[in-house]
């Protein structure tokens, strides 16, 4: 016969190939075509997320501007005490790398470096690069000592000391405000300077506080939604929907109409007797104008889940209850609203995360006791330029936003979270 079936310890053999490494094949060419389907969209999440992530991870400990611009004189340093000021060939080194770091156009950056840590040492910089072409023969270190007193500062060599290493933990060090000291020590920041973890207790306080409201005003929404007739629900789903189809801007914009001085609130409450006309509620460019305005814009991403998971629940569970004797606060109390806990987790977990990382309308309406820690670092990206330090502040940003998100893990458990 041309065939031939034979039973066999090890699988049944049909033309001579053994089934179980046919199935075998044809399991492993189905788990190709699957990656290959989901290839594009790991390839964007690669690229949007996790490349992005690890990047700034390694800004915010990344330090190689001393060891670039001036090698030569970071490796004579590392050998250098620091009891007192360096020698001859440590002044003469710097002077040779300060003329060429002139000509490349790379003094700035060291400058804005050293700035960072010690306040005025960009200036000296500056006017030492311009200067250090004159010199020609030594002594260099009065020479250098002669053109700013600066370089006869031990602290200056000592921070030139410390920057030279590639890696540094002084961005981390000051996002929570704290600094080296010149003998290396690590110590608070002046209290005119402690201005990050009050940001972030700050941020923190409000992101809750706006989770909150979002519970208190989106439960009786989504109530009446999951409830009402349907002609009625879907007029209140088109009213809760619509924000989304208005610009962020437009909407910050006309908060800000709504709540300043001069704006509609305060007209109304001047009309109606409430307040004088010379003791207008300042109630924008400050904690509440944030408060205010990002409670309106995220208000629809806590009625949404509560809606959805609302819709599920069958009315005859109340119902039942009222008939065992139950009164209608102990029925809603005891038998609908723990059935909405997985909804209101859902919106808290939304709502929570899109708040603590929020920029733009408490940039808009928040003033200066309004702002959060996101502001803060995108000042650093954009205006200081200073990327190694918003890289550390959004890293510990990071690091809160998933420890917090474990902690709702272990106490609720995100399995418990539904969206409907």
């Amino acid at each position: 016969m041309a065939e031939t079936l034979t039973g066999a310890s090890d699988g049944m053999v049909i033309d001579g190939a053994n089934l179980k490494t046919r199935l075998r094949r044809a399991e492993r060419r189905n788990r190709v075509m699957a990656f290959l389907l989901v290839l594009p969209l790991l390839a964007f999440i690669v690229f949007s997320f996790v490349i992005p992530i690890l990047d700034m991870l390694m800004r915010s400990v990344d330090d190689p501007t001393v060891s670039e611009v001036v090698p030569n004189t970071a490796g004579l340093l590392q050998e250098w005490s620091g009891d007192e000021l360096p020698d001859e060939a440590v002044y003469a080194s710097m002077v040779e790398e300060l003329k060429t770091a002139y000509e490349d156009k790379t003094l700035g950056q060291l400058g804005k470096r050293l700035n960072y840590e010690k306040s005025g040492l960009r200036g000296t910089l500056n006017k030492t690069g311009r200067r250090v072409r004159k010199l020609e023969e030594p002594p260099f270190k009065e020479a250098l000592i002669k053109i700013d007193k600066d370089w006869g500062d031990i602290d200056t060599w000592r921070l030139i000391k410390r920057l030279s290493p590639t890696v540094t933990a002084s961005y981390y060090l000051a996002a929570v405000d704290l600094k080296y000291s010149p003998e290396g020590n690590i110590e608070r920041q002046p209290d005119f300077k402690q201005i990050y973890v009050n940001l972030f207790w700050r941020t923190l306080w409000l992101s809750l506080l706006i989770t909150l409201l979002c519970i208190l005003l989106g439960f009786p929404v989504s109530y009446l939604m999951a409830n009402l007739p349907m002609r009625y629900s879907n007029l209140l789903m088109i009213m809760v929907l619509l924000p989304f189809w208005t610009s962020l801007l437009v909407r910050t914009s006309a908060w800000i109409a709504i709540l300043q001085s001069e704006g509609i609130l305060n007209d109304i409450l001047v009309w109606v007797g409430v307040i004088g006309d010379d003791n207008r509620i300042q109630m924008i460019y400050n904690q509440t104008g944030t408060i205010v305005a990002m409670t309106h814009i995220l208000l629809p991403f806590m009625v949404l889940p509560l809606f959805s998971v609302m819709k599920t629940i069958s009315p005859s569970y109340v119902r039942a209850a009222r008939s065992l004797g139950a009164n209608p606060f102990t029925a809603f109390w005891k038998v609908y609203f723990p059935q909405t806990l997985p909804g209101i987790g859902a919106g808290v977990i939304l709502v929570f995360i899109l708040s603590i990382g929020y920029y733009i309308t408490p940039a808009l309406v928040g003033g200066q006791s309004g702002q959060l820690i996101s502001n803060i670092i995108a000042y650093h990206m954009q205006s200081s330029l200073n990327w190694g330090l918003a890289a550390a502040l959004g890293s510990i940003l990071l690091a809160l936003v998933v420890a917090l998100y474990l902690t709702y893990n272990k106490i609720v458990g995100i399995d418990n979270m539904k969206l409907g």
